[in-house]
């Protein structure tokens, strides 16, 4: 198994979990690709999360206003119309637990992995960029109508650390 199906089949397993445990949705798997670049320009919220160890990178989830308010309204079991403080710390809570969960997966194959505290942008027309040449692996899923984009971005900090690639199948690999 190469590193992006890897990196997808846990994202979209730990999305899966996370999304039907604590906010009581069921979301269709996740649209893969792969970006060479730093992806485009967005609006709305970004919450990213840092991976270090014997890999380091980035984790992200982005989606628009309206969707976060969404979030925070099925976290809080209460109604929220605006982009506020509250919003804002349940998108990180959500990047937290799924790039977290995610970090866990992923230590098996590896090696041991830390997460920081996730930052959130709000706005419009800004760019995100990492100083680490690794591909973006993103999924998109569908939340009736309203896209929620999840990207992890990877890479080795050693040379040896690769061949833990084909450590043996997780809970994270696809089933046949």
């Amino acid at each position: 198994m190469n590193l992006h199906d890897l990196l997808s089949n846990c994202i979209n397993q730990a999305c899966q979990q996370v999304f039907s445990t604590m906010l009581g949705v069921t979301l269709a798997q996740g649209e893969v690709s792969v970006e060479s670049a730093t992806p485009d320009a967005n609006d709305g919220v970004v919450s990213l999360i840092g991976l270090a160890g014997t890999w380091t990178g980035t984790g992200s989830i982005g989606c628009s206003p309206m969707l976060a308010c969404r979030i925070c309204s099925q976290f809080l079991m209460t109604d929220v119309q605006a982009v506020n403080e509250e919003v804002l710390d349940a998108v990180a809570e959500l990047t937290n637990i799924i790039v977290g969960s995610v970090k866990t997966d992923l230590e098996e194959h590896l090696g041991p992995l830390g997460l920081s505290i996730p930052t959130v942008v709000y706005g419009r027309n800004f760019k995100m960029r990492s100083t680490k040449t690794a591909d973006w692996t993103t999924l998109r899923f569908d939340w009736d109508g309203e896209p929620l984009l999840v990207r992890l971005s990877i890479a080795p900090t050693q040379e040896t650390v690769h061949s833990r690639l084909h450590a043996p199948a997780h809970a994270c690999d696809a089933e046949a």
